[in-house]
């Protein structure tokens, strides 16, 4: 699948490009307003939805929550994604913790999961939840960005157009979606929860207890701090902890895709 060629790539902040509080503000009010007044329509269109292949025999979700994506509008007009590393000072000036402001990480994880055998074999679906409640699904033939500026730039563009395509224009790559995020989950899912709070498990032993059937639900926080919760996933079946030690998210992620790969004889 070829890159999105549109992307838009994101700067460094500059004394310049510095925001007054208005500005914070009514940034967050376009970003809802937009997504408020489009989702539903972009939803209609049926010819963009990303269909799951019938043929395969079981389908492994992957939810990526508490994701931290929101844009900021600069005095020149343009909007970045808000990050700890270029927009530090606005954060200070306006009480902003930088540890809710770390969109690298799902931009890791991301990539952990979609460069993944088990992805590469067709098993693999994603969706990312927002800590703002944004909800979008992601093509699993989608190639991210290797790098956090570019990365940084195409989420931009979606938060704003809801929808991104292939250079070709055949296939929407990355779509915003309407809540909850259990209205698009099959029926008859299972779901697991992964959080140090959780029940320890060795990574093999959890995955020889999966279901021999039907579709798997796993939810992974994508944020700096807290954790995955039942009071967010009220349908999770059991949360589930692989290490005895805090792990990063691209590390559990490994650590789980990598115990379903061995269970299933994807190499």
């Amino acid at each position: 699948m070829k890159r999105n060629r549109n992307q838009i790539d994101g700067s460094k902040e500059t004394k310049a490009t510095k925001l007054s509080k208005s500005s914070i503000d009514d940034t967050k009010n376009t970003n809802k307003e937009i997504i408020d007044d489009n989702i539903e329509n972009s939803d209609d269109d049926n010819n963009t939805n990303i269909q799951a292949n019938d043929n395969e025999k079981r389908k492994i979700i992957v939810i990526l929550d508490k994701a931290s994506l929101e844009t900021v509008k600069t005095k020149k007009g343009e909007f970045q994604l808000m990050n700890c590393d270029d927009h530090l000072s606005i954060m200070r000036k306006h009480s902003k913790n930088p540890e809710d402001y770390r969109p690298d990480i799902i931009h890791q994880e991301l990539m952990a999961v979609l460069d993944s055998p088990l992805n590469k074999a067709g098993l693999v679906k994603v969706y990312i939840h927002t800590d703002k409640n944004v909800l979008i699904e992601i093509n699993p033939a989608t190639r991210v960005p290797r790098t956090f500026k570019r990365f940084s730039g195409l989420m931009v563009q979606l938060l704003h157009k809801l929808k991104i395509r292939s250079a070709d224009g055949k296939d929407v790559l990355l779509k915003v979606i309407k809540n909850p995020i259990s209205r698009h989950l099959p029926a008859g899912a299972v779901c697991y929860g992964f959080s140090q709070k959780g029940v320890l498990h060795k990574p093999s032993h959890f995955a020889n207890k999966l279901p021999e059937s039907g579709p798997i639900v796993l939810v992974l926080g994508a944020m700096a701090t807290g954790s995955i919760n039942n009071n967010d996933h009220p349908y999770m079946q059991e949360l589930i902890s692989i290490s005895q030690y805090p792990l990063s998210g691209v590390v559990a992620i490994n650590r789980v895709l990598g115990a379903i790969e061995n269970y299933l004889g994807v190499v």
